[in-house]
């Protein structure tokens, strides 16, 4: 007889068709000190907390569903999980652990460039106010991949700095700090790569956002659709951000695109795997127009 799937865990595959999209369950790493130093990668958003302090920070994770890991998904995953089960938290464990996720070679995150937390458990970061496209994405990156608490202060170009010393902020986008532009790449494209993110859906909008952040709209046909998006929030939104609130609909869009979609052609059922249907002439590239602040 096949084994009946335990309703308090998940599969590692169950959970990676989670990652990345809005309203995914909050991940708490609590393998051992010595565990993770051995391998100090996270899974995508997860937080390395203390299993044995879980009486003191579970209540921070009320009403929202939470999966703990451990290294192998035993008795401390299951062991957090079921206290936080018994404080009124939706909570499971992942089948297997940390060491399931990375045998089948699913996303891990680098954690060597990740920002300290605040005394809330926040990453806050810093940029210049009026974004359009890369101050826009970079954050949606963040929320979704990264930190989903991150805080984000808008400031006058000229005090990003002094805002990042003052407030303990992380300064991006801008001229001269680590997390920028480089070379052709901008400032999404670095963050990608330095957080270990390269999937092939992530690395597929990378090049999207590069080609409308920079004015080189025939890297992709998306490039030219994200640019006047992009503008025209700028312009829907003077408060920085709720334009960043109601962008990120946007990039959960084309993430989805980029994951799900993107052989799929205007009439096509999702379900219709007809190479005939997958066609079409390439759409005309406008010229560049994009002169302003990415």
């Amino acid at each position: 007889m096949d084994a009946v799937p335990s309703p308090t865990e998940i599969t590692a595959a169950q959970l990676s068709r989670l990652v990345g999209l809005p309203g995914t369950p909050a991940l708490i790493d609590v393998r051992p000190a010595e565990a993770f130093a051995a391998d100090p990668r996270l899974l995508p958003t997860a937080w390395h907390r203390d299993f044995s302090a879980v009486a003191a920070w579970g209540a921070s994770h009320a009403g929202r569903p939470v999966i703990v890991y451990c290294r192998d998904g035993g008795d401390i995953s299951q062991g957090t999980a079921a206290w936080l089960r018994q404080a009124g938290i939706d909570a499971q464990s992942i089948e297997g652990g940390f060491d399931a996720w990375r045998d089948a070679r699913l996303t891990l995150m680098r954690t060597e460039k990740l920002p300290a937390r605040d005394d809330t458990g926040r990453t806050v970061w810093v940029t210049r106010a009026r974004p359009k496209i890369a101050r826009i994405a970079c954050p949606w990156l963040i929320r979704r991949f990264i930190d989903p608490a991150a805080s984000f202060l808008f400031v006058g170009p000229s005090e990003v700095m002094a805002v990042a010393d003052r407030f303990n902020a992380t300064p991006f986008d801008l001229d001269g700090v680590f997390w920028s532009d480089r070379g052709e790449r901008c400032t999404f494209d670095v963050m990608v790569e330095e957080f270990g993110l390269e999937t092939q859906p992530l690395s597929r909008l990378a090049l999207i956002v590069r080609g409308a952040d920079t004015g080189r709209l025939d890297l992709a046909p998306q490039c030219a659709g994200l640019l006047a998006a992009s503008l025209g929030y700028s312009r829907m939104y003077r408060d920085d951000l709720a334009q960043l609130a109601a962008a990120m609909a946007l990039y959960d869009a084309f993430y989805r695109w980029c994951r799900d979609a993107s052989d799929e052609t205007h009439g096509q059922a999702r379900d219709d795997p007809s190479p005939s249907r997958r066609g079409g002439a390439r759409p005309t590239v406008p010229k560049p127009r994009h002169g302003g602040a990415p």
